[in-house]
């Protein structure tokens, strides 16, 4: 059933306002573009709504018995377009973001804190999950934006290159190693390394990087996320081969963080979307943001 909203409007301005030439200034429009309106609506229902003469308009039964039901339908647009043109404007709403759990903790926290100051009244569900859970996030509209490192590319996403950071060799300051500015894939000690799942993003990267010149490396313990790797070279257990992001320089005590040279090998983090969505404006505002850390970051 198709809903003739100007109709119904003009009907509750007129019997709000008291006649046709108050209600057409107050719509903008000509009286007899608002007779028209009017009539339209009555055509539509079979029923007259206003008894009118050139002296006077008056509400029927009818119109009278409609009159607060129409009222409930234009303040119920009226409102719903507000604010409508109010998220357009400010970019208000809520929107979710998928994201790998190292980019959440290591490059999110600055953007959410600069996004909260603009737009506060804003709300981010943030889902912290795997490089290939947060493609599928965004692919099925659980998620408007996805941050995370690219995978098998899908005709459907848009990959956004954001930025690049290496892998870098993690161990405790009592290791051999650990006074070192760099070291070698040579230097590793397979019996003691942590390595994360062959099932992860990062993991079947750096396996192709390496492979390609010729290097291979397994260990001897296996995990599937990047926090558990550094909770156990913590713990004294082992060395562990992660992203620059996994834990900042000096962030824990006794842990030592060192370049992994020859060769160098650079983890890319990409911003996810669908291709041919649209954003809604909140997230498109929160995309923007993403962009300029990019901006800034190539630029330094």
């Amino acid at each position: 059933m198709k809903i003739d909203f100007d109709g119904i409007q003009a009907f509750v301005v007129i019997a709000e306002l008291g006649g046709f030439s108050k209600a057409a200034e107050y719509l903008h429009v000509t009286q007899t573009a608002l007779t028209r309106r009017v009539q339209k609506l009555e055509a539509y229902l079979g029923l007259r709504l206003l008894d009118r003469t050139t002296r006077y308009v008056e509400l029927t039964a009818v119109g009278r018995e409609f009159l607060p039901q129409a009222k409930a339908i234009v303040n119920e647009m009226t409102m719903a377009v507000g604010r409508l043109k109010d998220m357009s404007r400010n970019s208000r709403g809520s929107f979710t973001i998928a994201c790998v759990p190292t980019m959440a903790s290591h490059a999110l926290p600055a953007v959410i804190k600069r996004y909260a100051e603009i737009y506060p009244g804003n709300r981010i569900r943030l889902i912290d999950t795997s490089a290939f859970e947060v493609r599928d996030a965004v692919l099925h509209g659980q998620a408007e934006i996805g941050v995370g490192v690219p995978t098998d590319r899908h005709p459907e996403l848009v990959e956004v290159p954001m930025l690049e950071e290496p892998l870098m060799f993690f161990c405790r300051e009592e290791h051999p190693l650990s006074k070192m500015k760099s070291v070698t894939w040579s230097d590793m000690r397979e019996a003691e390394l942590i390595v994360v799942s062959s099932m992860t993003a990062t993991r079947v990267f750096m396996d192709y990087q390496l492979a390609k010149r010729g290097i291979s490396l397994s260990g001897a313990y296996e995990v599937q996320h990047h926090a558990t790797a550094i909770g156990l070279v913590a713990a004294g257990v082992g060395t562990a081969i992660l992203p620059a992001s996994t834990l900042g320089e000096g962030a824990r005590p006794g842990m030592c963080r060192i370049a992994l040279t020859g060769p160098v090998v650079k983890r890319k983090i990409c911003l996810i979307h669908r291709k041919n969505n649209t954003l809604s404006p909140a997230a498109e505002a929160f995309f923007k943001l993403l962009l300029q850390q990019k901006n800034v970051a190539d630029a330094s």
